[in-house]
């Protein structure tokens, strides 16, 4: 459950990084190109988080290894959109 903590602390770390970056738009610290161009990233990597915790979710309830699970590149995760 460690792992889960640490992908939940960096889900918590990258909303913050949105927040601040939403935040320097609004202070005119970043332009709309940008601050979209980092929204984009950002949204990929939790996307990447989101998933590797279902993948460990769906491991242990198995009575599988959830370490087996693995961090999916970032187009085959946000493929599961489309």
């Amino acid at each position: 459950m460690d792992k889960d903590r640490d992908i939940l602390e960096q889900v918590n770390q990258l909303v913050a990084e949105e927040h601040e970056l939403r935040a320097k738009l609004q202070r005119h610290e970043v332009d709309e190109t940008e601050e979209h161009r980092r929204l984009q990233s950002l949204e990929v990597q939790l996307d990447q988080c989101w998933d590797l915790l279902r993948q460990r979710r769906a491991l242990r309830e198995t009575g599988q290894d959830p370490d087996q699970a693995s961090a999916r590149p970032g187009d085959q995760v946000e493929g599961y959109l489309g």
